[in-house]
């Protein structure tokens, strides 16, 4: 179905300015025919002149006759005359009402093309505003794009840094795998040496156990010589004359069993000691030993420094860690007493035997 055309101003008053044209037109022909056709009347002058030269000879009745033919003539003309002067006028004013028509149909014309024209520039401005209302969508369009773009960007930049990110967390973690494997195995080396070392000073510890099995072992054999040689001495006491050089004898006898306990408790001592890093050849130190006849040792104190505090102070723990000679449970009262309280000089070279 196709929608019809609403005819614009100029083509509604086309045809009736057309047709008021071609009437004025009309009318103007007729005009002209009906002056060409009418007959040339006499002039009037003549005739009045003519009126009078026949009046002269004539009787007054017919003079005035002629008067009053003379006057109705004249009143012809002037009806004549009035009649061409209003059709004169008819058509002046015909032209006049054509020439305010044009005149008016010009301006109604000129409205119309200043209608035209307003709807024209009403036209190119709402095609001007489309345009930039599409050239603001277009540019709001890019914008839009160009904001996804920047995302876009924005989010592979980050997911690249998240996968380096990733990728050197992966190489600092296997590089701290090595370095872990590394410390591991320097470590199990460690372990390992420690342990050969472990071994060698159980070694060494079991072969000073063993110089001390036998020191105990022959100190307790001198204690049992020694208790029998007392007896043996007491029986000979009381059997010989002579006391005086059989004290002398018991005397060398206790001096000797005093010697095996010294070096009993050196022994034990040494087993105890730890080193310290500062200690050296030469050093001594003197200390002052308290002990109780089950063998207890009770108080061990510096007398004389070696003028090395660590040196000193594992001198004192090495004795005191003996704790307790089982060894001296068998001796008298009498071999007891000096070691009740005794000074004892120990050096680096007692301690490491």
């Amino acid at each position: 179905m196709h929608q019809q055309r609403e005819p614009s101003a100029s083509e509604s008053y086309f045809w009736p300015s057309v047709w008021a044209i071609a009437l004025h037109v009309l009318v103007f022909g007729m005009l002209f025919v009906s002056f060409a056709m009418t007959p040339e009347l006499p002039p009037a002058k003549p005739i009045v002149q003519a009126t009078l030269y026949q009046l002269k000879s004539k009787s007054p009745a017919t003079t005035q006759t002629n008067h009053k033919i003379a006057g109705e003539a004249k009143k012809s003309a002037a009806r004549q005359t009035e009649a061409e002067q209003l059709e004169q006028k008819k058509v002046e004013q015909e032209e006049i009402k054509a020439a305010e028509q044009k005149k008016e149909e010009a301006a109604q014309k000129a409205a119309e093309a200043k209608k035209a024209d307003e709807a024209k520039k009403a036209d190119e401005a709402k095609k001007a505003d489309e345009a930039k209302k599409a050239a603001e969508a277009k540019k709001a369009e890019e914008k839009q794009l160009a904001d996804v773009a920047k995302k876009k960007a924005e989010e592979e930049a980050k997911k690249a840094a998240e996968e380096e990110a990733k990728k050197k967390a992966a190489e600092e973690a296997k590089k701290k795998i090595v370095e872990d494997a590394k410390k591991k195995a320097a470590e199990d080396a460690k372990k390992k040496a420690e342990a050969e070392e472990a071994k060698k000073k159980i070694a060494e510890d079991a072969k000073k156990k063993a110089a001390a099995d036998a020191a105990k072992k022959k100190a307790q054999e001198a204690a049992r010589k020694s208790a029998e040689e007392k007896k043996a001495q007491a029986l000979a006491d009381l059997l010989s004359d002579k006391p005086e050089r059989e004290a002398t004898k018991s005397d060398e006898v206790g001096d000797s069993v005093s010697g095996s306990f010294d070096d009993l408790i050196r022994i034990r001592a040494a087993e105890g000691w730890a080193r310290p890093p500062s200690a050296r050849k030469g050093m001594t130190v003197e200390l002052r030993i308290g002990m109780l006849p089950d063998g207890t040792v009770t108080t061990v104190s510096v007398i004389k420094s070696s003028g090395d505090g660590p040196f000193d102070a594992s001198a004192v723990a090495a004795v005191k860690n003996i704790g307790r000679l089982t060894e001296m449970q068998g001796l008298s009262p009498k071999d007891f007493a000096p070691y009740r309280s005794f000074k004892m000089t120990f050096t680096p070279e007692d301690l490491a035997l």
